[in-house]
């Protein structure tokens, strides 16, 4: 290492120990700069936690408070970012078991009956996470630990699919596979063995393999902004906003699979999602569907013409497999403003 790199590098540390120690002596700027490279990725870490992106939010902010409350007794035997992940971890896992999760919500609208669904979904509180806040937040190196690429780990159904697990063993396999946290490290955090948090990941690992989808003869989705996006994305844009139920039927796979939480109705396979497609578009006709991302996927704001206006009612997202759609998750108008998305849209002149 030459003169000049090891002076650069010493002093790199010498400003962060300056501001850690004004930070410790309460300078609230200097804790905003020592947390705020965190802050992404920590949001990002709570959202698979939790599931839900208000949850993981109002998880984040119970972090900064509680690292702001307790940096005097940061110590620094690990990195100030190991330091506030340990402290994340523990308040979703504290989120968690005190069961205060979104209810499912009954279908409400009186005198019209969707049809029969396939099954019942388990995660009534599962919210989408928009990509514009991933930037920065699945690019930071992860440890050798890892499994899971982060855009595979930040998908719906990856997300999902961590949902089932009980808390404990969601922690666990978050840090070792996804983050990529030695196992001693894991164990510091959670307070526990390192033998607990090996047993932990073996049953985590297992549960995933049961929950997520088999992927081994399912095609992979095309790349992101790629020409083939770009052309199933706009063929299902143009069946939706004709009501073409076939145009529509002709880009999915037989086992497609459409969800909508908070609503527990879940529709698997062609025919019981045509028929799905028919209740909506009888009596609803016009839809509109503005463009977006959401958990490395395609996503979009969707809005009904009324005699009104143009009125958001609600969020999807695309599950690509090949150049088909695998899955097709539905969620409500409440999550428009995460996306930047308006509740209404302008009418025509």
């Amino acid at each position: 290492m030459g003169l000049h790199t090891r002076s650069g590098v010493a002093g790199v540390v010498s400003a962060r120990t300056d501001l850690m120690s004004r930070a410790q002596a309460g300078d609230g700027e200097a804790f905003r700069a020592l947390t705020e490279p965190h802050r992404r990725e920590l949001q990002v870490h709570c959202y698979r936690m939790l599931g839900s992106f208000q949850d993981a939010e109002d998880a984040l902010q119970d972090t900064m408070l509680a690292a702001w409350r307790g940096l005097e007794r940061f110590d620094g035997r690990a990195s100030l970012r190991t330091w506030l992940y340990r402290i994340a971890t523990n308040r979703c896992l504290d989120a968690l078991r005190s069961a205060r999760r979104r209810p499912a919500k009954q279908w409400d609208i009186p005198g019209i009956e969707p049809p029969e669904p396939t099954g019942l979904g388990e995660i009534p509180w599962l919210e989408p996470y928009p990509d514009a806040l991933l930037d920065g937040a699945i690019s930071v190196p992860l440890g050798p630990e890892a499994r899971y690429e982060q855009t595979e780990s930040i998908s719906l159904a990856f997300v999902t699919a961590l949902q089932i697990l009980p808390p404990r063993q969601l922690a666990v396999l978050i840090l070792r596979d996804v983050l990529g946290f030695h196992a001693d490290e894991v164990a510091e955090m959670l307070d526990v063995t390192v033998e607990s948090v090996k047993s932990a990941l073996k049953r985590a690992r297992a549960g995933m393999q049961r929950r997520l989808p088999v992927t081994a003869d399912r095609e992979q989705p095309p790349a992101v902004d790629s020409p083939a996006e770009d052309t199933i994305v706009a063929k299902f844009v143009s069946a939706y906003e004709a009501a073409d139920i076939d145009a529509l039927v002709a880009l999915l796979t037989d086992d497609v699979f459409i969800s909508m939480p908070p609503m527990p109705l879940e529709y698997r396979g062609r025919d019981s999602v045509a028929r799905f497609c028919a209740f909506i578009f009888g009596s609803e006709p016009r839809f509109e569907l503005v463009p977006t991302r959401a958990n490395g996927q395609p996503a979009f704001g969707v809005y009904r013409h009324t005699p009104t206006g143009i009125h958001g009612i609600g969020l999807f997202v695309l599950t690509l497999a090949g150049d088909r759609i695998g899955a097709w998750t539905s969620f409500e108008d409440t999550v428009l403003p995460i996306f930047g998305l308006p509740q209404s849209l302008p009418s025509a002149q």
